[in-house]
């Protein structure tokens, strides 16, 4: 090992040298790799994004199990199905509740701009909490009143002159299909793709604004079950006892189930795996051009070092030098500025866009392996370079 290390001490680095001598031409290939992960980044942001911001709400139902309709797609296109599955959910061995969600988009006017905007509507049973959310848990008193709701304060949108009515003890009204409500009190849930916020009340206000809904068609069924019984094994159990009109997730599979969605049968996912991969062809390209520039520019010099008998492995192992010394160095920049544009979509989105630790590390890799890739390609010619044809 101490043997390496000297060896290591003792090499010239040809790589940075080669690099360092052409300052313009290392200044544009940092650029351009930099770019590359400031747009892995983003997109990789935007789809994490895309994904936490969707099943937000699937992580804060109290259930154990979640019975939905076959026929919904997600949480933005839910189908009804019928309450009478909550009953006979409920002879199961192990089923300790089964308690009914209403879940439906509505447009309204933004109480402080007045202009309309689209925000999901959940209404349950007051008497029994069926979010984890603290804010809405200890207002449920609130939302029993007739025609009050509570409001999601991390909502897109301008809402802040109604956020200060409402914490100084205000009523702030608004309207939905010309019917006046009132917003009460507020809870931190956040936007999504899908829906610029999300309103909550008892299962009496929801049906109000939803007159030509039925009080029997429901969105959700969520079922808690008794302890010291496993949840596959209750999820198994109801479904051999209900209908095939009703589909039977655990909790796990319900928030797969709309991460799926979004991932599979939705454009936005496939984008953002595009974007990525442009990034990274993108990088590719650019590093391969300085790469094949410095070849090019070096072959009678790699020439000589062959007529010397150095092999094509130490030869190679310049080119790659220099690739790796090109991907550490543009990656700081392109991990730095990411760190910016993530708070400022973050504020301008309300959308969960953050740094993670597992995501620097896949770009990184990810830029060295661009930097590799286009090392090899750019070595063909380095390989077959003859020293008699070069002088």
């Amino acid at each position: 090992m101490n043997t390496f290390i000297q060896e290591l001490q003792r090499r010239t680095p040809l790589g940075w040298l080669q690099l360092s001598h052409h300052k313009s031409r290392l200044l544009v290939a940092l650029s351009g790799i930099a770019f590359a992960d400031v747009l892995m980044f983003m997109q990789l942001g935007f789809q994490n994004a895309l994904y936490d911001s969707n099943t937000r709400l699937n992580r804060a139902v109290l259930a154990d199990i979640v019975l939905i309709s076959p026929q919904s797609r997600n949480m933005q296109n839910l189908a009804t199905f019928s309450r009478r599955r909550l009953l006979q959910a409920e002879d199961i061995q192990g089923v300790k509740s089964a308690q009914a969600m209403y879940i439906g988009l509505i447009t309204w006017k933004n109480p402080q701009t007045r202009r309309k905007t689209s925000v999901q509507a959940i209404g349950f049973n007051p008497e029994q909490p069926v979010l984890n959310i603290p804010e809405v848990n200890n207002q449920l008193d609130k939302i029993k009143l007739p025609d009050n709701f509570v409001f999601d304060r991390a909502a897109r949108g301008e809402y802040n002159e109604v956020f200060s009515q409402i914490d100084a003890g205000q009523t702030v009204t608004t309207e939905v299909d010309k019917r006046t409500i009132s917003i009460s009190g507020t809870f931190k849930l956040g936007a999504s793709f899908g829906a610029d916020g999300t309103l909550v009340s008892s299962d009496e206000n929801f049906l109000r604004l939803f007159p030509r809904r039925q009080p029997g068609s429901i969105s959700l069924g969520l079922v808690n079950i008794q302890p010291g019984y496993e949840p596959e094994q209750v999820a198994q159990a109801l479904k051999s006892h209900l209908p095939e009109d009703v589909k039977v997730l655990t909790r796990a599979e319900y928030i797969k189930f709309e991460e799926d969605y979004w991932k599979k049968e939705s454009p936005i996912g496939f984008i953002f795996s595009l974007g990525v991969s442009m990034g990274f062809m993108v990088g590719v390209i650019i590093v391969y051009q300085v790469l094949s520039t410095d070849v090019n520019a070096h072959i009678k010099e790699y020439a000589t070092f062959k007529a010397m008998g150095y092999g094509n492995s130490y030869l190679l192992g310049v080119i790659f030098e220099e690739a790796l010394i090109l991907a550490v160095l543009g990656f700081i920049p392109g991990f730095i500025v990411p760190l910016w544009l993530y708070q400022l979509a973050a504020n301008a989105t309300n959308l969960p866009i953050y740094m993670t630790v597992v995501r620097a590390l896949i770009v990184l890799l990810l830029t060295l392996l661009m930097c590799t890739l286009s090392g090899t390609i750019a070595t063909r010619k380095l390989q077959s370079a003859d020293p008699a044809d070069m002088f």
